[in-house]
């Protein structure tokens, strides 16, 4: 595999040309424009997109260019094909700036080196180290303890009078807590890591990031600016610091949690390095939480708004397992993914040159006409083995299962109580490219 050409951080090529049809900006703008994914807009983007049926350079102001992959079955073959295109080079879309500023910083345009920001033979040696851990056999395991946790968040909607903020009050706190279970960490650390989240996913939105500062956090993110870069490095060290202490802890007092796992890991033969044990800690603690907040919410906003969906569904729980799958499909909390060529590549006809960056539309894929019947339309029976949600390849999303028994247990534990349901406001989204989900889902309800 040959190395690709460094690329300018300040290259902007040439002027985009106006999208036919797309009168409020350039669709090169618009496919980063993180207010589109809050109003829901951006569907329509990719639409026209997978409408012209070709490949397109793009050029937004402010970014590096890169290939808009709003089709199904080019999203999987970029990533079946993981030694031509490459994680570690380009993992999210960021401004110029904060890129620059992160490469003279770190070397590179990571702070963190998760397993999404690394690549084969690293990235697998790294996920080794885990598999085992979130894989089914062992998962089931921990089937009535979030079980437990999900009637618990449940119990606390009930308590609440019938009306709550179901993000808020359930949605944020249930995935957070199921991670904190399985790490080991005591309660006693979630305002901390929900600040991180917070701080780490959601600062572009104003919402969001005046949650974190009244909260004492940054606003610092992925896909930031140079100012919200050096935030983030605050947070970084913020949180290494949090996760170094855990990992002398459990190197001196090994127990059965996943910290323990991370802590006491080795990559041939020797113990996994600090800064990649640290971002273990925090693509587990973070991601995990964010995605599966966004799916729960995003699920029960759709069962509100059909609730001949709704009826179905609990007039036959067997349908859990498809509904489950299309709430990932639907929300496909993760926007996107970048990947760099690192050798020429033909696509559907066209030359990916070794250096062209491509960014991977998740929800676009999700949304093609001809892979899923209706895609528009929420469907709890749906018949679902082709959501690219969690991505596809070597990089297929470690704690997917995880995440599906999450969803499935608060379902499984919501509705057979839930005797109503309404809105009672309006249902608002955050304002991000990378991550992103409902905020706010102001709801009225009975419940047993």
């Amino acid at each position: 595999m040959s190395a690709a050409p460094a690329i300018p951080l300040d290259s902007l090529g040439e002027p985009a040309i106006p999208f036919a049809g797309y009168s409020r900006e350039r669709i090169d703008d618009a496919l980063v424009n993180p207010d589109l994914y809050a109003s829901g807009e951006i569907y329509d983007v990719f639409a026209k997109l997978r409408a012209k049926d070709l490949l397109q350079l793009m050029r937004p102001r402010g970014y590096r260019p890169f290939y808009a992959i709003v089709k199904h079955a080019d999203i999987l073959e970029i990533e079946k094909n993981n030694q031509v295109f490459v994680n570690g080079l380009r993992t999210y879309l960021s401004p110029i700036q904060g890129e620059a500023w992160t490469m003279a910083t770190f070397g590179d345009t990571h702070v963190f080196r998760t397993l999404v920001d690394l690549d084969d033979p690293v990235h697998m040696k790294l996920r080794a180290l885990t598999q085992s851990f979130f894989m089914p056999p062992n998962l089931k395991k921990l089937d009535e303890r979030i079980a437990v946790l999900a009637k618990e968040h449940v119990d606390h909607m009930k308590s609440l009078g019938g009306k709550c903020d179901f993000v808020k009050e359930v949605a944020l706190w249930y995935p957070l807590r199921v991670l904190m279970m399985i790490m080991g960490l005591p309660r006693s650390d979630e305002q901390f890591l929900m600040k991180m989240t917070q701080e780490i996913f959601g600062p572009g939105d104003p919402d969001v990031a005046k949650e974190s500062e009244n909260a004492g956090g940054s606003s610092g993110a992925f896909g930031a600016d140079n100012e919200q870069s050096v935030d983030l490095f605050k947070t970084a060290t913020q949180l290494f610091e949090f996760f170094g202490k855990i990992t002398a802890d459990r190197r001196a007092h090994p127990t059965d949690d996943l910290c323990s796992v991370i802590a006491n890991g080795q990559i041939d033969g020797a113990p996994i390095g600090d800064r990649e044990a640290m971002s273990y800690y925090i693509i587990v603690a973070t991601a995990g939480h964010d995605t599966t907040s966004s799916t729960a919410a995003g699920g029960l906003l759709e069962l509100i708004r059909d609730k001949s969906q709704l009826e179905k569904l609990k007039a036959d729980p067997s349908l859990m397992a498809n509904a489950v799958e299309e709430m990932i499909r639907w929300v496909t909390p993760v926007k996107h993914f970048m990947r760099t060529a690192t050798e020429d590549y033909v696509l559907r006809g066209h030359t990916i040159k070794a250096g062209e960056g491509l960014c991977l539309h998740y929800p676009s894929g999700n949304r093609e006409e001809t892979v899923f019947e209706e895609p528009n339309k929420f469907k709890v029976d749906r018949q679902l083995s082709k959501q690219v949600a969690f991505g596809h390849g070597v990089h297929l999303c470690l704690g997917m299962h995880l995440a599906r028994m999450e969803i499935k247990a608060l379902f499984n534990e919501l509705l057979p109580r839930l005797k109503s349901i309404e809105l009672d406001g309006e249902p608002k989204n955050t304002r991000a490219n990378f991550v992103s989900g409902l905020k706010t889902l102001p709801i009225r309800y009975e419940i047993d």
